[in-house]
């Protein structure tokens, strides 16, 4: 049974990323966490009074987000009556990157679903702050970046960006290989660069990989970064349809490192339309 996070501020941003996790493992056994945060900030003031009014609001606010926890729960369950999903609903009184951070521990979470929105209205920005913030910190958990207003459907290829500067371990590639098996999606191994020149140490890793991948459908191809990286993701995705997601692993020095550490206003040439796949290297 595979365990997945669904972090929710309860927008329709957030319901579009549940939704698509709900139907990416339509035919799995699951159970999904609903996770809600509450925060409620000291009033500064040490008199009785404001303490009592600090908890007030944190009793009150924490009663809402059960109420509206609940209703979510049992709107989802009521129209998608899938007798191999299981929803459970949390509420935190935590940060939300320490709630994510503990509950993918404690629950031996799989997957995280996130939602995406772009920072301060600019609807070109790839993703929000949070998400961010969760990639960069929550490096031992694969996560799906849900775009906003995203119009899902089966990704019948997904796009695995790699440049072959790792030798990928059967364990690492196995949450890529579950949501390839979901669907029967197509990986196409795409390596960005000025050419496709590979050293010896590249040549190895890809034929490494190619191996771990064998029984898969899936193919090698080339993307030339004349500019950057994230300019020719962006045009090998436009020039091929068929792909519903891009996987890329998120280890030091690597391109979605960089990415997320850019100003946002930079990373507004990163902006993909489709769920970005991000899982960890393990050490």
């Amino acid at each position: 049974m595979k365990k997945i996070l669904l972090p929710t501020d309860f927008s329709t941003n957030a319901l579009n990323a549940i939704n698509y996790a709900l139907y990416l493992f339509e035919n799995e056994e699951c159970t999904f966490y609903i996770l809600h945060t509450v925060q409620i900030g000291p009033s500064g003031y040490s008199s009785s009074f404001n303490k009592g009014r600090d908890t007030r609001l944190q009793n009150i606010t924490m009663e809402e987000a059960e109420r509206n926890a609940t209703s979510l729960k049992a709107s989802l369950e009521a129209k998608k009556k899938n007798p191999k999903h299981t929803i459970e609903t949390i509420i935190n009184t935590d940060t939300l990157l320490n709630a994510i951070g503990k509950n993918v521990i404690n629950k031996d979470i799989d997957y995280i679903f996130m939602g995406t929105k772009g920072a301060s209205g600019v609807k070109s920005i790839f993703m929000g702050s949070n998400t961010v913030s969760v990639i960069k910190n929550i490096d031992f958990c694969p996560l799906i970046a849900v775009p906003e207003e995203y119009s899902f459907s089966v990704p019948t290829e997904i796009l695995f960006s790699t440049d072959f500067k790792h030798e990928y371990s059967e364990i690492e590639l196995e949450p890529l290989i579950t949501l390839a098996k979901l669907w029967n999606s197509k990986i196409v191994v795409v390596h960005f660069g000025l050419t496709d020149d590979l050293g010896e140490p590249q040549l190895k890793a890809k034929e490494i990989l190619k191996n771990r991948l064998v029984d898969l459908s899936h193919s090698m191809a080339q993307g030339y970064a004349d500019i950057s990286v994230a300019d020719a993701i962006n045009e090998y995705i436009a020039k091929h349809r068929a792909i519903g997601m891009v996987a890329m692993m998120n280890r030091k020095h690597g391109f979605f490192e960089k990415l997320t550490r850019e100003p946002i206003i930079k990373r507004v040439a990163f902006r993909s339309e489709i769920p970005l796949f991000i899982y960890p290297k393990l050490e």
